[in-house]
């Protein structure tokens, strides 16, 4: 499994507008029979931050939406919308097959 984490800070006139800005991009990518999941996430302390959080069934599955059109065309987007460079982290974890249950808190 691939997983990836990025942060991005929306300049502040389109923080609060940032999923409606990205909503091609991410129901394009939910789309791809190689995604896990892709979910975005407002910052606590921060307004202007949003997290995303995204995982791909493989190399050839991350290598296919890195290589879309879609991919393309949401850089574009949240490229005019960022106030900064996004930070990302970047697994490839054969091993991880998704998301999995938290043993401490197992019901």
């Amino acid at each position: 499994m691939i997983f990836i984490a990025v942060r991005f800070t929306a300049r502040p006139d389109v923080a609060d507008a940032w999923l409606e800005h990205v909503a091609d991009f991410t129901n394009a990518t939910r789309s791809e029979p190689g995604n896990l999941f892709f979910d975005w996430s407002r910052g606590v302390d921060d307004p202007n931050q949003w997290v995303l959080l995204e995982g791909f069934a493989d190399d050839e599955a991350g290598a296919k939406h890195v290589a879309s059109d879609h991919f393309k065309a949401g850089l574009a987007t949240m490229g005019e919308l960022i106030a900064s460079t996004p930070e990302i982290i970047h697994v490839n974890s054969p091993e991880l097959q998704g998301w999995g249950p938290m043993g401490e808190l197992a019901r």
